[in-house]
């Protein structure tokens, strides 16, 4: 089956063209736009009208490429910003206008979703998974094996994002470290809750998704251009992480929009999604984390082949 999965998060608007055979799932075409559909959505409460014209120019091009590729089904996907907003029935029906009806769909669902597609290549007991996004993080705790596909054990969808992080902290460019400990400590008390759930339990592994990390990968290894062969399966070090941060958060945005392998538009939410992964590692009680570009759309891909 030919499947073409989008995903509108709060930053960025992704698509992947994939071939799914009997669970083998081979990449067709994959892209990635940042549109920022969240912007002002946490002063405002509603999707504003650029950023609704910018995620939907941007869905009109993916369409016409899934076309061009032959797709036989498109799905796409809302999460937080959309889950938020006051007008999201207004956005929906604007997106089903161009001919994709997008589902906003609850945090545990996107938390499935991405478990799904973390664990594509990868098989064990006690996998944790992070989808640190723009206004919400997915954590999930699971075991995935070739017989018995995927067991969930916890999953959350927790309201700490990178640009909802920005948004309530930042109020200094750059933050000042009174703002950074006091949207740590925000971070901390939401996420501890559910960590508490684990028992204890410490993960075999943390597999990372989501551009903060794959951004952190491509900047550790001074890749130019991104090479998704090299950042995928990467692995980022609680000290790198560390030190990446402190990096990103002493610099005024000027100055953060020219650092190499960091992508301009990304620069304005890179410290606060740089500091919610910090946070999971150090509660997660692991030292590094795997970073993975199979991710939700692989999952959604996935899914949509099985369900067919």
């Amino acid at each position: 089956m030919r499947v073409a999965a989008i995903d509108i998060g709060t930053v960025t608007t992704r698509c992947l063209v994939a071939e799914v055979v009997d669970g083998h799932l081979t990449e067709l075409d994959r892209r990635s736009v940042i549109t920022h559909l969240g912007e002002g959505l946490s002063a405002t409460g509603a999707l504003s009208d650029a950023a609704m014209d910018r995620v939907a120019a941007t869905v009109a091009g993916y369409l016409e490429r899934a076309r061009e590729l032959g797709v036989e089904h498109v799905v796409a996907l809302a999460t937080s910003a959309a889950r938020d907003a006051s007008n999201a029935a207004a956005f929906t029906d604007r997106l089903s206008a161009l001919g994709a009806v997008p589902q906003v769909i609850p945090g545990d669902r996107e938390a499935y979703l991405s478990f799904l597609g973390a664990t594509y290549d990868r098989d064990g007991e006690g996998i944790l998974v992070a989808d640190p996004g723009g206004g919400s993080t997915e954590l999930v705790y699971g075991d995935a094996s070739p017989e018995a596909g995927v067991t969930v054990r916890a999953a959350r969808s927790i309201d700490v994002g990178a640009r909802r992080m920005t948004e309530r902290f930042f109020a200094t460019d750059p933050p000042t470290l009174a703002e950074l400990d006091a949207a740590r400590a925000w971070a901390v008390a939401e996420f501890r809750p559910y960590f508490e759930l684990l028992r204890g339990e410490r993960p075999s592994v943390l597999v990372t998704l989501a551009g903060t990390a794959t951004t952190m990968a491509a900047i550790d290894q001074h890749l130019d251009p991104y090479d998704p062969s090299k950042v995928h399966g990467y692995v980022l070090s609680g000290a790198t992480v560390s030190a990446l941060l402190a990096e990103f958060a002493s610099v005024p945005l000027a100055e953060r929009r020219r650092i190499a392998g960091l992508e301009p538009d990304r620069a304005p939410v890179i410290v606060g999604g740089s500091l919610v992964i910090e946070t999971v590692m150090s509660l997660a009680g692991v030292d590094s984390t795997v970073v993975s570009e199979h991710d939700i759309l692989y999952g959604i891909a996935l899914d949509a082949a099985a369900g067919a």
